[in-house]
């Protein structure tokens, strides 16, 4: 188990997965299994070690995750990191994005999610080069994944590397992953005291997208109340408030990822 989360393990029977491959392929990392699947054959490959509880998963992960913070820089890949609750819309910003600047931008896309192809199959459709992370039963992505995942996907220089996290407003906020900018997304169906019932992740991020303002006529949600809170505990946030359905207000967002600021 997790010692900071409580979660699997990271790297617990975590596959990554392409949309139309037949095979599959399952890292793990602290003696798990590694699987592979190729076809109509199989390898497994076994192991075990004694796990220490004392060993500090947050400190391997961060240097992890400054390896890959070098490399982006060094190949001046522009590393997003969506984080937010399971339905704030990441997925449909995403298409939504993709569709729009994919004649301007060059997207590589990471999907994370618990399990199926769902999101990935549907960024493939969208216009985008994607890989599925599958974290079994982790809640949250990890620097480690993630850079297995970037030479998986052959990222390209001068691109831009959206990370859709493990929907959780908890434990992701906790693993840095190496990206350049991390952005957490609230739909305003979701209600205008998360950020100071969920502090550190609003604390850890530097964009917060405030999504499905096309329905504000039908929820009780104060945008202004929202912004409040949100400032008490991050006061250097940035806010877009947008529609990913209707497209209205997505300018802003479409402009701050061709800038990269």
């Amino acid at each position: 188990m997790c010692d900071n989360c409580g979660c699997g393990q990271p790297g617990e029977n975590v596959t990554f997965r392409k949309p139309g491959e037949n095979k599959e392929h399952t890292h793990s990392h602290g003696g798990v299994t590694h699987s592979h699947t190729h076809g109509d054959h199989d390898h497994d490959h076994s192991g075990s070690r004694e796990i220490v509880i004392e060993q500090n998963i947050l400190q391997k992960n961060d240097l992890l995750a400054e390896r890959n913070r070098g490399y982006f820089e060094a190949k001046k890949i522009f590393a997003v990191n969506l984080v937010s609750s399971p339905g704030s819309g990441k997925t449909s910003l995403l298409e939504k994005t993709i569709r729009i600047l994919k004649d301007k931008c060059s997207f590589y896309i990471i999907e994370g999610d618990q399990q199926t192809m769902l999101d990935a199959n549907r960024i493939e459709k969208a216009g985008a080069p994607v890989i599925q992370i599958n974290t079994g039963a982790g809640c949250h992505l990890d620097a480690d994944m993630i850079n297995k995942a970037v030479k998986s996907l052959e990222v390209k220089d001068n691109s831009i590397l959206l990370i859709e996290n493990v929907g959780n407003l908890v434990c992701p906020a906790m693993f840095d992953l190496g990206e350049s900018q991390r952005v957490v997304i609230v739909s305003v169906t979701e209600g205008e005291d998360k950020p100071i019932k969920y502090p550190d992740m609003f604390q850890s991020s530097d964009i917060c997208v405030i999504n499905k303002t096309d329905l504000l006529p039908y929820v009780d949600f104060d945008v202004e109340k929202f912004k409040e809170y949100a400032c008490q505990v991050n006061p250097d946030l940035k806010f877009f408030e947008l529609s990913a359905k209707t497209e209205e207000g997505m300018e802003q967002w479409n402009r701050w990822l061709q800038e990269r600021d």
